[in-house]
């Protein structure tokens, strides 16, 4: 079924309603959360439910307007993997209004976080013509953040922890400062777990809010219909904000870094990582601003940094973290390396620098470099091949300075090049990023969100501790 045919057959995408709870558990109070989604005769319903280490239950969404914004905003941000599947050009609302300003906002996140998905199914469509908004007759907007007054009780941090290696940094880099900080991961694993222990979170301060896909989205998926990247990251960023407030917890640090702003296809700005990018950090910004106006600030502590500088500061970290960490999307459901994918590509590459190769094998599972079929995967992260692989990596520059880096480093202590390094040796690539390998690393991109002490903390940390 084409884009075409599904939006001639589906014309219209509903969000019809919330369902909101709060229930008791032995280990606290959850708030549960039903979303109703809905195109033709298909119906959906994602759960969440979101742990309440404080007791702010209410008899009504309606005592707390702030907290209604957050609910309904984090339903906007889970809509897209639904409508995804039809791609409806009407997605009508029953639940709340929006003015145009508030529309457009949610149509740029949708179409710059579903530029892979576009890209990869051949879909030609433009942010005026993809989706419009309508209204349910009998809703009246109740969206006025302007006559509500922002919390003031709120302290702490909130710290999204995925199990790789920068959210490991970011633990790190604030070790002097989680006395009240929470760890935050959807769903378990083990990998962030550990590493939110390790840091000195203790266990009873990691929330694990649980969201549960719709199975009929599934099913529909494995029949045909559409299927691809979302924006998963805003989904991260409304969920954390909405778990930060009712916890009482003032803000939500990220670890997202400004290699992520990079455009993932070289002919157009199509980026795996659009909502993990400056643009969205800076739009997400705005939007609590003026609409969830809830006063949990949000910004991303790695901002000024490269994936290269986070990988060197990473590698002079506890070797216990070295143990733990895990980045791979094609393991995560077994939380490991699976070593064969372009993510366990890239974290080989850009700690070859500054980790012997043998031991980077040793802790993905997987001499990466020396197998002949990753060679293409290499060529798309330097930018040998025109379009990066659709996976959270870093620039090809870094790719570049690290493999000339990796090279050097092997030949100073007198060891074969593996198969992957000497083909890139052999290419014009090295030729053009050998001289400049050593100087690169001071790098700090001014494009950031960081309090001026965070900041101050970050570049001292992981840029002139290395000079």
């Amino acid at each position: 079924m084409t884009f075409t045919e599904l939006r001639q057959q589906y014309p219209i995408f509903e969000f019809s309603n919330i369902i909101l709870g709060f229930r008791e558990t032995e280990t606290g109070i959850i708030l549960d959360i039903d979303y109703c989604f809905s195109f033709g005769e298909e119906r959906f319903q994602p759960h969440w439910e979101i742990p309440c280490k404080t007791d702010l239950r209410m008899s009504s969404p309606e005592d707390d307007p702030a907290f209604r914004r957050l609910v309904f905003s984090l339903g906007m941000a889970e809509l897209v993997s639904y409508w995804k599947i039809a791609c409806p050009p009407t997605v009508r609302l029953g639940v709340d209004r929006m003015d145009q300003k508030q529309e457009d906002w949610w149509k740029r996140l949708y179409f710059g976080g579903l530029g892979e998905f576009f890209y990869r199914n051949g879909i030609e469509t433009d942010i005026e013509s993809f989706m419009q908004f309508t209204y349910a007759s009998e809703i009246a907007s109740r969206n006025d953040p302007e006559k509500s007054a922002q919390r003031t009780d709120l302290s702490g941090y909130l710290i999204p922890v995925g199990g790789g290696k920068d959210s490991i940094v970011t633990l790190n880099l604030l070790k002097g400062q989680l006395d009240n900080a929470y760890a935050y991961q959807i769903n378990h694993r083990d990998s962030s777990e550990k590493a939110a222990i390790l840091a000195g979170i203790p266990k009873e301060r990691i929330l694990e809010p649980k969201r549960t896909l719709d199975p009929n989205m599934l099913r529909l998926n494995k029949e045909g219909y559409l299927n691809g990247h979302t924006p998963f990251s805003a989904i991260v960023a409304f969920s954390a904000v909405l778990t930060a407030y009712v916890n009482g917890l003032k803000t939500v640090i990220l670890s997202n870094e400004s290699s992520a702003s990079e455009s993932t296809v070289s002919e157009a700005e199509v980026n795996h990582q659009y909502s993990k990018s400056y643009q969205f950090e800076r739009d997400f910004a705005a939007y609590e601003r003026d609409y969830l106006r809830c006063g949990v600030q949000y910004f991303s502590l790695l901002r000024p940094l490269t994936e290269f500088q986070i990988a060197r500061y990473f590698a002079s970290c506890d070797t216990k973290y070295h143990e733990i960490f895990r980045s791979c999307n094609a393991g995560a459901k077994q939380d490991k390396w699976c070593g064969h994918c372009a993510k366990c590509l890239f974290v080989s590459v850009i700690l070859s620098p500054f980790l012997p190769l043998a031991e980077i094998a040793r802790l993905l599972g997987a001499d990466m470099f020396n197998m002949a079929d990753m060679e293409p995967v290499l060529q798309e992260l330097c930018g040998a091949l025109p379009n990066k692989p659709f996976e959270c990596v870093g620039s090809r520059r870094e790719v570049n300075i690290s493999l000339c880096l990796a090279i050097a480093g092997a030949e100073r202590r007198g060891e074969t090049l593996p198969l992957l390094l000497r083909k890139y040796q052999e290419s014009p690539l090295y030729a053009q990023y050998a001289a400049e390998a050593e100087s690169f690393g001071q790098e700090w991109d001014a494009q950031h969100n960081l309090p001026k002490e965070l900041a101050a903390l970050v570049r001292r940390e992981c840029v002139e501790a290395f000079r």
